[in-house]
């Protein structure tokens, strides 16, 4: 009885995981955010962390800042300290109107590639929200397809503030993610580089090979996982 109970879950998640995937759709709408003539102040900022590292999930944030404090400090995570980063994804998260991170796990995005997985993940953090938003802005050339109306804004994270912040919660729920691995899967290195293709990574996924939280359509894990089986 559990076997077919366990069955029937499964069966259940894969419709709506296959359901879900349908409606990832990109629309190459790029708006100058200087013609909002102040609508972005109450927008929904979506940005994303992890397209680029060869290993661990891709997540994106989306914040409704609100008027709660003053938003002066929040900047472009890439423009930040990591401890500076720390400061103000706790800032965000005490004080923004509303905030929400959505996640793809490593086999959604060798199922769907990493662009796909990455809308998704928008898609996600989008859906969490517990505020009602008419508009939202994405970072990028592509914005997801949303119930509101949406855009795309290139280098948002440098001129949107709730892109800046969305910035800065992704970058850091997916370091905390990395820090996790590192303990469990100590040899990589994932503390360090986060899962991104430095030297020392590379050096590490040829002399283990990759673990269960490397992407395998990415071509350096790729070659290394198809090597080791020609080498059995």
């Amino acid at each position: 009885m559990l076997f077919f109970v366990s069955l029937s879950i499964r069966a259940l998640m894969q419709i709506w995981w296959k359901l879900e995937t349908t409606l990832i759709k990109k629309h190459s709408n790029v708006i100058d955010p200087m013609s909002l003539d102040g609508r972005e102040r109450g927008c929904a900022g979506i940005d994303e962390a992890g397209r680029g590292p060869l290993a661990g999930p891709v997540l994106a944030a989306a914040v409704v800042l609100g008027d709660a404090c003053d938003w002066g400090d929040i900047k472009d995570s890439k423009a930040l300290s990591a401890a500076r980063r720390e400061i103000l994804a706790k800032k965000v998260k005490k004080h923004a109107l509303a905030w929400s991170v959505g996640r793809c796990e490593v086999d959604e995005i060798d199922q769907l590639n990493i662009f796909n997985a990455s809308l998704l993940a928008m898609q996600r953090a989008f859906s969490g929200l517990n505020s009602e938003v008419s508009l939202v802005l994405v970072d990028g050339k592509f914005s997801p397809q949303l119930s509101v109306e949406s855009y795309a804004v290139i280098k948002g994270d440098q001129f949107v503030t709730a892109i800046s912040a969305a910035s800065i919660l992704a970058k850091v729920s997916r370091d905390h993610e990395m820090q996790m691995l590192d303990k469990h899967f100590p040899e990589y290195g994932f503390g360090q580089h986060k899962g991104y293709p430095t030297a020392q990574h590379l050096n590490a996924l040829q002399q283990y090979g990759p673990c269960c939280h490397h992407r395998r359509s990415f071509k350096p894990v790729r070659e290394v996982a198809q090597s080791n089986q020609l080498g059995q």
